[in-house]
């Protein structure tokens, strides 16, 4: 049972553990309006519910968010692959000492939101609480109405998947720090040569505009492709007046883009040995709502 405080005002639990509720609904659908969306949807549930029944708050809205998102997240799949270039996660501003919060940090990283974009629904359900929750395969078979043999085969194919793809990157602060700086200078400069010694031999950028403004159609790769390019995209007489600042982005050191004070894209990127390796670049402008420092998680 839970205190009668909570059983007399709804809104105290689901307050208490909203951040956590909107963390979770967002690293299932990548997107911060849909997770919006899932959180008013299940507060309209938790509302309606036996509360009273309800033994631990935090494991139902966190079980009633997962099962929203994953119907949300099944039903928008034929959308996503009518997608027009790569698909790129919204990009959400964290807070600095996000990383402290061990549930909320790597998974909400761009580069983790991608892996998980490659998984079916289910098998990004299931990873999602049984890796960062530490759900029992019998509980999440239970909240997510499958088998438990179901769910254990889903959850070893969904560990397998993610390890395999997994990005590995420095994550020294100062490090990514002096990384994002060179880059900086570079870009502002219009200098080739500085961009590309930042860029590893292997590095692949993507760039999401999503059929609403230019950007590539595909993943380029390579040095001299990728410098060429950066370089000659602040180099076009459209792009005079943007500004670069550094940011806090998907738990990670990254870069916004602005036109006045108007964010009108968001740069998050892997870094090893201090050398660029993968490189994203969102700029649909129907995907930069988390921009929003209002919605900082």
């Amino acid at each position: 049972m839970i205190d009668s405080p909570a059983v007399a005002d709804p809104l105290v639990p689901f307050t208490e553990h909203r951040r956590l509720l909107f963390a979770t609904a967002y690293r299932m659908l990548g997107s911060v309006a849909d997770a919006e969306d899932v959180l008013q949807d299940a507060w309209l549930q938790w509302d309606g519910a036996d509360r009273s029944a309800v033994r631990n708050p935090r494991a139902y809205l966190v079980r009633t968010v997962t099962n929203l998102s994953l119907n949300r997240l099944t039903s928008a799949r034929a959308t996503r692959e009518a997608y027009v270039g790569p698909w790129l996660p919204e990009p959400l501003l964290t807070t600095p000492d996000i990383a402290e919060e061990t549930e909320l940090a790597e998974t909400v990283s761009t580069a983790m939101l991608v892996v998980l974009e490659s998984l079916s629904p289910l098998e990004r359900a299931v990873f999602l609480l049984r890796e960062v929750f530490g759900y029992s395969h019998a509980e999440i078979a239970t909240a997510l109405e499958r088998s438990e043999a179901t769910v254990r085969q889903t959850a070893h194919r969904a560990r397998e998947h993610v390890q395999a793809r997994r990005p590995r990157y420095d994550a020294d602060t100062a490090r990514r720090r002096e990384a994002t700086d060179r880059f900086l200078a570079a870009c502002s400069g219009g200098d080739l040569n500085a961009m590309m010694e930042l860029l590893a031999p292997d590095v692949t950028v993507w760039s999401d505009g999503g059929g609403k403004v230019t950007a590539a159609r595909r993943p380029l790769h390579g040095v001299d492709a990728v410098a060429r390019w950066i370089v000659g995209i602040f180099a076009k007489p459209e792009s005079q007046g943007i500004t670069l600042r550094p940011a806090h982005i998907n738990g990670e050191e990254g870069v916004l883009a602005f036109m006045g004070d108007v964010p009108i894209g968001a740069l998050t990127f892997d870094v090893v040995d201090g050398l660029f390796v993968n490189l994203r670049f969102q700029v649909n402008p129907d995907k930069l709502t988390g921009l929003d420092p209002e919605r900082t998680l």
